[in-house]
């Protein structure tokens, strides 16, 4: 067994990668890893970058470039042109970003999982009822941004942003040990409420960016990508920008979750099963009326 499968095997116990990945200063340790991935100091950006890349399953081969300044640019790297494709069907709601699908299905009136045996209620994790009402019954898709992953989402379809609401919370992590550990985990942790809806038809979509530790920023492109969503604190930001299906939305700093949801109208794709990877632009719904 080679040393990187040895470590790999005590990390992922259980009980220790939930000590070691949140019974930790959460909020400290995601300001410091903020901090220190942007440190351009040579030395510092190949040791980080090496430790990355030995510790996930990074594949910079799509990359649009092979040097990065510090592990910050790493992580938000952009990609060579036409690396990920959108479905060019109109009744396709694409993947908005890289993903391992978790919990998914029918939101049952309010009432999803974050993983099984652990529900959660919709309007717990949005703070506007109104917006809840549009999506009961609807269908719903977890998806979940490795370490190593590509962390830029895109626009699953042809849309038009109507508003922002950034609400604060905490960074649990958001791997599968922790969503068994801690409930309504996504209603606790920060995270971002992108209400959209299909630019021709005005159905509505939400794209809910959950943050999780280590996840020093969510930014959204056609906000202010200058700044943190967080530096300006909760609040809601009415939006009135149209992005066409596959266009960069934002990205996550480090791995994270997406959830996504429509309204009763659409269903997941036959190939969707939890646990499968996805890439952004792959057809994830369809509708069907």
């Amino acid at each position: 067994m080679t040393l990187r499968a040895s470590l790999m095997r005590f990390l992922l116990q259980e009980d220790v990668n939930f000590l070691v990945t949140n019974r930790l200063p959460r909020r400290f340790a995601t300001q410091a890893m903020g901090r220190f991935s942007r440190i351009r100091q040579p030395l510092v950006r190949d040791l980080s970058i090496r430790a990355w890349r030995f510790f996930s399953d990074v594949d910079l081969s799509d990359a649009a470039t092979a040097c990065f300044a510090s592990l910050h640019d790493a992580f938000t790297r952009g990609l060579v042109p036409d690396a990920r494709p959108a479905d060019p069907d109109a009744d396709i709601v694409a993947s908005p970003s890289d993903a391992i699908v978790g919990a998914h299905g029918r939101v049952d009136g309010d009432r999803l999982y974050q993983i099984k045996g652990f529900p959660y209620r919709l309007g717990d994790l949005i703070p506007d009822p109104a917006v809840t009402e549009r999506f009961r019954d609807g269908t719903y898709v977890t998806l979940r941004l490795t370490a190593g992953m590509y962390h830029r989402f895109h626009a699953p379809h042809d849309i038009r942003v109507d508003a922002v609401t950034y609400i604060s919370g905490d960074c649990w992590n958001v791997n599968p040990i922790a969503l068994k550990r801690v409930e309504q985990l996504f209603c606790r942790n920060e995270r971002a409420v992108i209400e959209a809806q299909l630019a021709a038809s005005g159905e509505p979509i939400l794209l809910v960016p959950v943050a999780a530790i280590l996840v020093a920023s969510i930014r959204l492109t056609f906000l202010d990508t200058e700044k943190a969503l967080r530096e300006g604190g909760p609040r809601r930001i009415a939006c009135d920008a149209t992005i066409p299906k596959g266009t960069e939305m934002g990205w996550f700093e480090h791995g994270s979750t997406i959830i996504l949801f429509v309204p009763p109208g659409f269903e997941l794709v036959d190939e969707i099963d939890e646990g499968k990877p996805i890439r952004a632009g792959e057809a994830l719904l369809r509708r069907t009326r």
